[in-house]
């Protein structure tokens, strides 16, 4: 496996200033890999037996090949619904449901949620596990909190101290490397009607380009990401280029638009924190993608702590290409015979508008699978403090490349009762494409107006 990232100083991450704790222990990063996951997570199973412990995951060595790595095969078809959470048991399990879940019920008569047996499928592959032990001793939070240093390649704190520690998993979780994506995101009007807007989208790193990374080019680079949408016809064309740098407080992230209606390429420096995304009708900001992203500097970050929650998971039934968006899309909520709830523990952790910062939203609270480091549920506040919108992530684990991500995430607005939903691929032959090495010059505001064409 390629290096995604080189040991570096980084500032990225304005969090609040008591979050300075350092490294652990040998000691501490001893219970990897014995009493905890080689990548953070309670190796146990919970005393109520509801959550199992992890025995390695769902991986290409003790699994079937599917038939398409980017669409990986539903191992678990033969799994019967446990029990069905909706407005009539809605007390019973409320305590393992965030706000916005729990708003979602209230709001809509007809949403529930079919819980199934938890399966920790969740994996890495093996030789980044020590990388990630390394980690938990050298990596620090420098500059108070707001940045890193000998950190290499993915999660520097797989035993995470403060909320700081944890948000910085989630941005730094591995992701495969370098992808591409063909797939829809569907703005849903109040009453179920939906125009499709159809997408191509990669994502690489810089180590894998040709000739890998360059010390002075990719000095200040995360990754790249080009996207380029092709449906509906008004918006056919519209192009967007990311390079995503790592401190994005010293250098912001530089981002470039193709407008095929003016037939030019800009510069986009909206396209960051709370700017409004291309091809959402206004439902998402920049940095709801891939549930949070970017630099969270105009926050300040609070642990919560952990705790048992139904979350998305294992959604293999969201990549049935026999469903179409019209039975998958309904209004308010996405059809709940095609998806699957499970208990996990996740890390709570709440984000406050710092003082003299702006942000459509003033808090967030994140619930963070503590068996992969992604963002699993969000609720977001308004400038009253008011519960806004809710997010969740569709999580899968595409176990032929060893790498947990999502299928879809939705982003419910809890007050007009429209919602997006982003990454559904059932009426595309293609869904996603791993690995193969990308030429540089793909990712040059020079070659953006030509990728639109």
């Amino acid at each position: 496996m390629k290096k995604l990232l080189t040991s570096v100083s980084v500032l990225c991450l304005g969090l609040a200033a008591h979050n300075t704790m350092a490294k652990v222990s040998p000691e501490e990063a001893a219970k990897l890999g014995t009493t905890l996951t080689p990548i953070g997570a309670e190796m146990a199973g919970n005393a109520a037996g509801t959550i199992p412990a992890w025995t390695g995951g769902l991986t290409s060595k003790n699994s079937t090949p599917s038939k398409d790595s980017g669409r990986p095969d539903d191992p678990f078809t033969a799994d019967k619904m446990l029990f069905e959470i909706n407005n009539s048991n809605l007390a019973t399990y409320q305590a393992n449901l965030s706000p916005g879940q729990i708003a979602m019920f209230k709001k809509y008569p007809d949403y529930k949620m079919p819980v199934y047996q938890t399966r920790r499928t969740a994996a890495y592959p093996e030789n980044l596990y020590d990388v990630i032990k390394k980690n938990a001793v050298t990596a620090e939070l420098v500059q108070g909190g707001n940045g890193l240093k000998d950190f290499d390649t993915a999660i520097p704190f797989p035993i995470p101290q403060n909320a700081s520690e944890v948000i910085w998993n989630h941005i730094t979780r591995f992701r495969g490397g370098t992808g591409k994506r063909i797939f829809t995101a569907i703005p849903v009007q109040a009453d179920g009607s939906f125009v499709p807007v159809k997408m191509h989208d990669q994502l690489v790193w810089p180590e894998f380009l040709e000739g890998g990374r360059d010390a002075k080019k990719d000095a200040n680079i995360l990754f790249y990401y080009l996207q380029v949408i092709t449906a509906p016809a008004r918006l056919t064309g519209t192009a967007l280029l990311v390079h995503e740098t790592i401190d994005q407080v010293k250098e912001a992230r530089k981002a470039w638009v193709y407008n095929s209606g003016q037939r030019r390429v800009r510069r986009a420096p909206n396209v960051s924190y709370d700017g409004p995304a291309a091809g959402t009708d206004g439902l998402r900001a920049t940095d709801n993608y891939d549930m949070y992203n970017g630099a969270p500097d105009r926050y300040n970050w609070k642990l919560i702590g952990k705790k048992e929650m139904y979350i998305p998971y294992n959604s293999y039934k969201l990549l049935n290409t026999d469903i179409s968006y019209d039975d998958a899309v309904q209004a308010g909520h996405l059809n709940a015979n095609h998806l699957r709830y499970e208990l996990h523990r996740v890390w709570e952790v709440e984000a406050t508008l710092a003082e003299g910062e702006r942000h459509i939203y003033a808090k967030r609270t994140f619930f963070i699978d503590e068996d992969t480091w992604g963002a699993s549920v969000i609720d977001h506040y308004d400038g009253r403090n008011e519960l806004w919108r809710m997010s969740e992530a569709q999580n899968v684990m595409f176990y032929d490349i060893d790498t947990p991500w999502m299928v879809a995430e939705t982003l419910h607005d809890l007050n007009s009762g429209r919602y997006l939903v982003t990454g559904l691929s059932n009426e595309e032959p293609n869904f996603m494409i791993w690995g193969g090495k990308e030429k540089r010059k793909a990712f040059t505001s020079s070659a953006l107006r030509r990728l639109s064409r």
